[in-house]
């Protein structure tokens, strides 16, 4: 922008009633228009930028209601889940629900769930099986659940035949110190990224921890 031209615009700025003094300049100057060049007054300038604001503010406000949407029925799900675990009587019936639950409720291919040191669980049930100290120190120190398109330690194991063909993972700790890990899995590499927001997971994650404490102190 060239001196005059910032002298210009200062001044305008500085009498904003100019045009309203001179309203027959807004339809006897032209402007052009920056995609196909034809001269239009500055009315209709101004018009069409509002209308392409406008419409950019439709798309965004379009885009708002979906996300609206999307947590409405994200929630709706996560109550129904929290629902389902209340109902379960036994440890086992609150694995199942776990588990089913994530896989149906909210179309996760893949589930699978080590828990340690609490007597949860069946004795010889995948469950159960025995788990790198590596990944009880994990599960510990995670203080939110973590997602990335990369197995942590020996998880992928956990799905056996299907492991290979993992692409992303989501794992969430069990109880408070973690007792558990939760981890879900997809041969979809954007369906778990590493930024992908948590909060929905975590809460999961809670009340399947919570409800399987239950049932544990519940056997004491």
């Amino acid at each position: 922008m060239n001196l005059q031209a910032e002298h210009v615009h200062a001044w305008l700025s500085a009498h904003p009633d100019f045009f309203v003094d001179h309203p027959e300049l807004l339809t006897d100057l032209t402007v052009p228009h920056a995609d196909t060049g034809q001269a239009v007054s500055l009315v209709e300038r101004q018009v069409q930028g509002l209308r392409e604001r406008n419409r950019a503010l439709e798309t965004r406000l379009a885009e708002l209601i979906q996300i609206a949407r999307d947590n409405d029925a994200l929630s709706a799900k996560v109550q129904t889940f929290a629902v389902r675990l209340m109902q379960q009587r036994s440890t086992e019936g609150a694995i199942d629900a776990i588990l089913d639950g994530l896989r149906e409720g909210f179309r996760v291919p893949h589930v699978a769930m080590r828990v340690w040191g609490t007597g949860i669980g069946r004795a010889n049930a995948p469950e159960r099986l025995p788990t790198q100290q590596e990944i009880q120190v994990f599960a510990t120190g995670l203080t939110s659940p973590l997602c990335g398109n990369h197995p942590v330690y020996e998880v992928n194991r956990w799905f056996g035949e299907h492991g290979p063909r993992l692409r992303s993972f989501a794992l969430a700790p069990l109880g408070s110190p973690a007792f558990g890990l939760l981890v879900l899995a997809s041969e979809e590499a954007e369906r778990f990224y590493p930024d992908m927001g948590t909060v929905y997971l975590a809460q999961l994650a809670a009340l399947a921890g919570a409800a399987l404490e239950a049932h544990a102190a519940g056997q004491d």
